[in-house]
């Protein structure tokens, strides 16, 4: 961020009066910019033994696979958001959803909640964002094909967990550590 958005001076980046993190803040009308992690809600969804599985349509990892997930949107519950996605890259319905996985990602600053859901009467199709939709049994998943390590942990969750009920193993919690890149 090089200018306030509230008055179109440049900012600063330090510390603000009363804070401990740096921050951008405008010197001019004193706006301290909060920067705040991205939310990426998703679903797994199942139907009669088998999860519905996207093959992106966009980049980022274009032509790998992924569940149904994306960015969750103002005034939306998480849930409400996954079920979104869930319609927008495959054409599906879900109900049922209960809180599957809360994932971090801290050093790209993104929360994932993921959401299980059963898929209404097995239906999908490829919405825009999507090359192909796929209904797969756990020892079908393309491991080698996922787009994200998110949904690699998720995944492996499920398979590991024999796809138990959440009432038997909580939702899974856990922080992804990217490995960090060299400068170029």
């Amino acid at each position: 961020m090089n200018y306030c958005s509230q008055c179109s001076h440049p900012v600063d980046f330090r510390v603000p009066d009363d804070d401990s993190l740096p921050r951008h803040v405008c010197d001019n009308c004193g706006t301290v910019h909060y920067i705040n992690p991205k939310i990426i809600v998703g679903c797994l969804a199942e139907w009669e033994g088998q999860i519905l599985i996207c093959k992106r349509a966009i980049e980022p990892r274009y032509g790998l696979w992924t569940l149904p997930a994306g960015f969750m949107e103002r005034e939306e519950t998480a849930a409400a958001g996954a079920a979104r996605e869930t319609v927008e890259e495959a054409r599906a319905e879900v109900t049922d959803l209960s809180l599957y996985a809360v994932l971090d990602v801290p050093q790209i600053s993104q929360l994932y909640l993921i959401y299980r859901g059963t898929l209404v009467g097995g239906r999908h199709a490829p919405g825009p964002e999507s090359l192909e939709t796929e209904l797969v049994t756990p020892d079908r998943i393309p491991w080698d094909e996922l787009a994200f390590p998110t949904m690699q942990v998720t995944l492996q969750h499920y398979v590991e967990t024999g796809g138990a009920d959440l009432t038997q193993t909580g939702p899974l919690t856990k922080t992804i550590r990217r490995p960090t890149r060299k400068p170029c």
